[in-house]
């Protein structure tokens, strides 16, 4: 009898020694905003030749060609990672200066980078280059004083995280494209991503939605309107579809796009 409840109690120690393990594994480690500062430049060094680091901007497409000065700041958001805004200058104009956000994630006790995204851009004001913030700017900056779980309803900054977040793992897995199996032809569209649409939407009593836009890889010119339908489940935002909205069709020498389809009965409203 003695034993078997030796053998028992060693039972449950090894099961709640794997809880235990289970439990420290799933917990966000926290980082300190030295230790983001040096993957940041851990990650600009490892991507510059000759001190230069690339950077094909998702919006403009244009490939800058940067050279890193310093981390200005780094923000946290609980529950969605690090936020670096890092000065760079112009490799062939000193003067001609850029701020990238660099977005960070743990998981367990690595940093995950899921995406890179310019916060300003310079521009010309007469003998000088000047900042100015591009619009819209990253979701990140909107939720200054607020916080997840304080409204009744999911804000608009929520669910374009929850969009980019589904968005970067998709990708990460692609090896950097976003594959779309296209319902009509049973292709998979290799698309890479550019932004989110202003504003979010929800129709009233349903889900949430909100448009983007991809480009398919190889053809800059050719841009994809895609839809990401979500659930709330738990107060979780869950993509439960993603649709194309529009698809570019090849109009002379040029690609527009001709909506797939639209809305009839149900009038969305935008989400703040």
């Amino acid at each position: 009898m003695n034993a078997y409840f030796l053998k028992k109690g060693v039972l449950f120690a090894v099961f709640f020694l794997v809880l235990s393990v289970i439990h420290g594994l799933c917990q966000e480690t926290e980082f300190t905003k030295a230790e983001i500062e040096r993957e940041v430049q851990k990650y600009i060094s490892e991507k510059s030749t000759n001190g230069i680091f690339p950077f094909r901007d998702p919006v403009s497409y244009q490939e800058l060609s940067l050279v890193y000065e310093k981390v200005r700041m780094v923000r946290s958001l609980a529950g969605y990672g690090y936020f670096a805004t890092v000065q760079f200058h112009d490799s062939s104009d000193a003067s001609k200066p850029y701020e990238l956000d660099f977005w960070w994630k743990p998981k367990g006790t690595q940093l995950l980078l899921m995406d890179i995204r310019v916060y300003k851009f310079p521009k010309r004001e007469g003998d000088k280059w000047v900042l100015q913030t591009r619009n819209p700017i990253p979701w990140w900056w909107l939720p200054s004083t607020e916080h997840p779980g304080e409204y009744e309803q999911k804000r608009a900054w929520e669910v374009k995280a929850a969009i980019h977040e589904y968005i970067a793992q998709k990708m990460k897995e692609g090896g950097g494209v976003f594959y779309l199996k296209d319902p009509k032809t049973g292709k998979n569209i290799p698309l890479e991503f550019v932004d989110i649409h202003n504003p979010v939407r929800r129709i009233p009593g349903k889900e949430y939605f909100a448009c983007t836009d991809f480009r398919e890889k190889g053809d800059p010119e050719k841009f994809y309107d895609i839809d990401f339908w979500f659930d709330e489940k738990s107060g979780k935002l869950i993509v439960k579809d993603v649709k194309i909205h529009k698809e570019p069709i090849k109009e002379g020498d040029r690609w527009i796009q001709v909506e797939r389809y639209s809305f009839e009965k149900d009038k969305p409203v935008a989400v703040p």
